[in-house]
């Protein structure tokens, strides 16, 4: 039964954008992985335990799975026994989730089937490029690894940019701020957002420091006439123009 659900679900599948459940029984941390994914451009589902998951993945499994080990009723880690155990749970990725750093436990999560270990607490940043990975090697179909806006070209394998012929060097901090403005052209993002998504929720910086990368960034993108991809957003932040790919 479960087996003919599933295969229902995978006939219905498009060109929707990613889906990811997450299941975190603390609440603070599902809603911070939430709203980062969400922000990614990722359909999100969220429960707090694992026979709750163990339902929701045999009614319509996702396409990459963020799974906490210690969680109410059926844990992560035989949680992910189980589905790699099951035709419907074999192929989705998993990163799992855990306050346990020792090599032999990191070695005991990869053993059930789990695809990747993050340990607590953790970058969110590094996680999202985790989640990008994962997505980009089970389905590449739905993770595109360029970003291509008007003359602006970013390719995320090779991390490098280009603006028309020219090449432009960018930094870390600033290639991943471009990313995160040409993933979601025209959204207006505060600087509170950007911190938490481009440094990650533990980053102890101020505010101003987004105002210096976005200064480098333009830097780095602009020559001569050129028009400036990123727009200020008074009393608000900043925003990848919209219009931009229009010219």
């Amino acid at each position: 039964m479960i087996d003919m659900i599933v295969e229902q679900q995978k006939e219905l599948k498009s060109d929707r954008a990613p889906r990811i459940l997450v299941v975190e029984d603390e609440a603070p941390l599902a809603y911070l992985l939430v709203y980062n994914l969400e922000a990614e451009g990722y359909q999100v589902e969220h429960v707090d335990n694992g026979d709750e998951a163990e339902l929701r993945i045999a009614e319509s499994p996702p396409d990459l799975l963020v799974l906490d080990w210690m969680l109410p009723g059926v844990s992560g880690l035989e949680l992910c026994r189980r589905l790699r155990a099951r035709d419907h749970g074999r192929e989705i990725p998993v990163i799992m989730l855990t306050a346990r750093g020792e090599e032999s436990e990191r070695v005991r999560g990869l053993s059930v089937g789990a695809d990747d270990y993050v340990v607590k607490p953790f970058s969110t940043p590094e996680l999202m490029a985790r989640v990008r990975a994962l997505l980009r090697r089970a389905r590449p179909e739905r993770v595109a690894s360029k970003l291509v806006l008007g003359d602006l070209d970013l390719d995320r394998d090779t991390r490098r940019v280009r603006r028309a012929s020219r090449e432009i060097h960018l930094g870390p901090t600033e290639f991943r701020l471009l990313e995160y403005f040409m993933e979601k052209p025209g959204r207006v993002f505060t600087r509170a957002q950007l911190l938490d998504s481009v440094w990650g929720m533990s980053a102890e910086i101020d505010e101003r420091t987004v105002d210096v990368h976005v200064g480098r960034l333009r830097k780095a993108l602009i020559r001569g006439r050129e028009k400036d991809p990123i727009r200020t957003v008074r009393g608000a932040g900043y925003s990848f123009d919209e219009t931009f790919s229009k010219d």
